[in-house]
C-alpha cells in the first residue's frame, strides 16, 4: 500500500484559503494526480487544504472523505525561555538541537514544554485516527510499533493536509520523534510526501519513506516552488 500525504498550495492564513499562487499550483498538481489510481482520497477539514483538493477532485470525479484529525497540528505550548506561546513545532535551532528529549520518539512528548499544550494527548488523537484508517484498509498496528497485515494490497491512498501533521503522522509511522521532523524537515506546498508498505515478512508490514517533498510537476510546469514555512532561499534546480 501508498500513502500520498499532499500539502495545501501557497496559503492564505487569513482567509484559510489559497494565494493567486497557490490555485495554479494546485491546478498543476491536478494533472498529476489525476493520471493516478487512486483507492481513496481524504481530506483535512480546514479551507487550505479543501480548496487544494477541490481542484483535483474536480478534475477526477472524485469525492474526498474528510477527518478532523487532519487538520493542521497547531498545538501551542508555552517556551519558558523565549517567554511566549509557540506553535509545538516551532522552535529555534539554539532551544532545540542540545535537547535530547525532543530528540528521542518516547520522551520528547512528555517534555515539559510539551506537557503545557497537552502535546501528548492531542498527538495520540491523530495517532489514533492514522491507525484507525490503516486498519480499515488492512493493516493494524500492533505492541511492537509495526503493522500486521489483515489484507494485502497494492492500493494509493491520497491525503490532502498539511507539514505538521504529515510529519507527525510519518513520524508515527518510521519511529522517529516528530520535532526531528518538525525541525529537520521541509514540504513545500502542493508537494507529495510518500510511504510504502514494505512486507519483507509475511504479514508484517512496516513504512518507509520513498520521498519527501516532492515538487516535480511544479517544476516540469515552469512554476517556481512556494517559500511557505521554510526561512531560507529555496533551491530550484
Amino acid at each position: 500500500m501508498k500513502l500520498i500525504f499532499i500539502r495545501h498550495g501557497d496559503p492564505d492564513y487569513e482567509k484559510d484559503s489559497l494565494t493567486e499562487k497557490g490555485w495554479r499550483e494546485a491546478e498543476i498538481l491536478s494533472e498529476r494526480v489525476a493520471k493516478w489510481d487512486i483507492k481513496q482520497i481524504y481530506c483535512s477539514p480546514m479551507g487550505r487544504a479543501k480548496d487544494t483538493c477541490s481542484v483535483s477532485l474536480k478534475k477526477t470525479g472524485r469525492e474526498a472523505i474528510t477527518y478532523e484529525w487532519l487538520q493542521e497540528f497547531y498545538y501551542r505550548v508555552w517556551d519558558e525561555q523565549e517567554k511566549r506561546w509557540t506553535i509545538a513545532w516551532d522552535f529555534f535551532p539554539r532551544d532545540f538541537n542540545n535537547w535530547d528529549e525532543l530528540h528521542d520518539k518516547d520522551k520528547w512528548a512528555e517534555t515539559d514544554i510539551m506537557k503545557s499544550g497537552d502535546i501528548a494527548r492531542h498527538a495520540q488523537e491523530v495517532y489514533d485516527g492514522i491507525d484507525a484508517l490503516l486498519e480499515k484498509h488492512g493493516y493494524k498496528r500492533n505492541d511492537k510499533g509495526f503493522y500486521d497485515v489483515l489484507e494485502h494490497n497494492d492500493d494509493n491512498i491520497v491525503l490532502f493536509c498539511h507539514f505538521g501533521v504529515t510529519a507527525l503522522i510519518v513520524s508515527h509511522l518510521i519511529g522517529v520523534a516528530a520535532p526531528v521532523l518538525w525541525q529537520g524537515m521541509i514540504m513545500q506546498p502542493t508537494a507529495l510526501t510518500i510511504l510504502g508498505t514494505e512486507e519483507r515478512i509475511p504479514g508484517e508490514a512496516t513504512f518507509r519513506v520513498q520521498t519527501f517533498s516532492d515538487c516535480r510537476h511544479l517544476a516540469e510546469a515552469g512554476e517556481p516552488m512556494s517559500q511557505s514555512g521554510y526561512f531560507t532561499k529555496i533551491f530550484e534546480g
